[in-house]
């Protein structure tokens, strides 16, 4: 509904601009400055314990654990977990991969994307609530920062006034635990490239290369600026997923949700006042729920995409709640349907297995089951063939046509293999080199091969045929095509 004017006055909405400056009203008309823009206004999320603060917290130190620890765990004589790309290889646990081996990623991002699907189609942002790194590390630096400053009400206190002494040791001490925190991140992220022994000796040392001084602090400088300051911009502004997240979510989606049949009409009250007498709600109007949010949002204005699903204010709700002498859930994970319906427990879960998620169970399931035979049935070499750029064909003594190939076979093993190379498709067709070939373990190794066919055994053209690698024990043989070229 448009605001009332005085008669014959004309209100213009001008944006000023940043190169020059405000923009001049015309001639005989009355201006009104409107900003068009709201400026940003810090959140100082309250600190608040409960059983979703529990599993946030449990899922902070499981995916700090598994990050900081994993490069130094030893698998064997090197690092359990490495991804050597001066060497091109990628060694998990007893896995060695190769660039050839990227049909593996494609299955990962794929098992990654249907799991996101799944996870949000039943219980929406649980990946953004528990477990993304920006929650995370989010986390970690406001309990640093807590540690520093103090509770919400005071580095409120202290942010509104003026610097002093005690400000800044408290905002220095906060700034360098985060970097410490910040730079220690970074320099993990690059020990899964570089083994981080050695890249810990080259540190003590001051030996790091330009590349490894460079990632380090790049991504310690992501780290510091997207947990420290820039917060739940990232996931407002910044994370595609928070705006695709509604074409996952339907009536059957467990979300952090208000009751507001039971909640309203909110109001303030004494913890002995009877609410029906009153005719009032649940919702005390205590605002503790917008307090604790990450992200600034009020709960009881319904879901927004601004909210990530961590359950903050659901548990402070039912803190409120339980000194009122009320019932818990007020604020819960719970469905849009359940609410309305009024579903228990039981009849929620029962909807849980709806045809949306069946589908994406049955995906998923098939993606993982596929990757697992395919890793279990896995060769435990690769060979790929190239022909000599040199010449197509050749007449070699004896009125043979020799064609030349270079193999590559890349041990997938950490072992020694002993393999014998052969050539088949064409009548005649033999090996003129050597074919027994021993690969170092995780060596990439090249061979030149030259295959013979007599002249009369094929006219001009090209003609297929493959290598065959096998090892020497039988147990594995690996079929590679190519062709035979015969000159006119």
């Amino acid at each position: 509904m448009a605001s009332a004017q005085p008669p014959g006055r004309k209100v213009i909405a001008i944006a000023p601009s940043p190169d020059k400056g405000p923009i001049e009203p015309p001639p005989g008309a009355d201006a009104e400055m409107i900003s068009l823009y709201e400026a940003h206004k810090k959140i100082y999320p309250r600190s608040v314990s409960g059983g979703f603060s529990q599993w946030r917290w449990g899922m902070v130190f499981l995916t700090q654990l598994v990050f900081y620890g994993l490069p130094w765990l030893e698998w064997g004589q090197r690092q359990a977990v490495l991804f050597d790309l001066g060497a091109r290889r990628f060694y998990i646990f007893n896995l060695v991969l190769y660039p050839q081996d990227f049909i593996y990623l494609t299955g990962l991002l794929v098992i990654s994307a249907f799991s996101l699907f799944l996870f949000t189609a039943v219980a929406g942002r649980l990946w953004c609530g528990y477990a993304c790194p920006q929650t995370v590390y989010t986390e970690i630096f406001l309990w640093l920062e807590k540690k520093a400053e103090g509770d919400r009400a005071a580095r409120m206190r202290r942010d509104a006034g003026p610097w002093t002494a005690e400000k800044l040791g408290r905002k220095t001490a906060k700034h360098l635990m985060w970097l410490a925190v910040a730079l220690w991140t970074g320099f993990t992220f690059v020990g899964y490239f570089t083994p981080i022994a050695d890249l810990g000796r080259a540190l003590v040392q001051l030996q790091l290369s330009s590349w490894e001084t460079f990632w380090s602090l790049f991504y310690g400088f992501a780290t510091y600026g997207n947990a420290g300051f820039m917060r739940e911009q990232v996931c407002k502004h910044m994370c595609p997923y928070a705006r695709f997240q509604s074409a996952m979510f339907d009536k059957d989606t467990l979300i952090v949700t208000y009751d507001a049949q039971r909640g309203e009409p909110r109001g303030a009250r004494s913890k002995k006042a009877d609410p029906l007498g009153l005719n009032l709600g649940a919702c005390v109007d205590c605002s503790l729920c917008v307090q604790v949010c990450p992200t600034g949002i009020d709960i009881r204005n319904g879901l927004q995409y601004e909210c990530i699903g961590c359950g903050a204010c659901a548990d402070v709700c039912d803190t409120v709640m339980d000194k009122m002498g009320y019932a818990r859930g007020l604020v819960k994970y719970s469905t849009e349907n359940a609410v309305q319906q009024h579903w228990s427990r039981s009849q929620i879960l029962r909807h849980v297995l709806r045809p949306r998620v069946l589908v994406y169970t049955a995906i998923l399931g098939t993606v993982v089951l596929a990757m697992l035979v395919s890793l279990v049935l896995r060769p435990p070499f690769r060979v790929d063939v190239e022909r000599d750029r040199g010449a197509l064909a050749r007449i070699v003594s004896g009125g043979n046509i020799e064609n030349v190939y270079r193999l590559q076979i890349m041990n997938a093993t950490e072992t020694l293999q002993q393999v014998n190379i052969s050539a088949q498709g064409m009548p005649g067709l033999a090996l003129a080199s050597q074919g027994a070939v021993t690969i170092a373990p995780t060596e990439s190794r090249w061979v030149a091969v030259r295959v013979q066919l007599p002249y009369e055994n094929a006219q001009a053209g090209s003609h297929p045929m493959e290598f065959v690698v096998e090892s020497e024990d039988g147990q594995t043989r690996v079929a590679e095509k190519s062709v035979f070229i015969v000159p006119r």
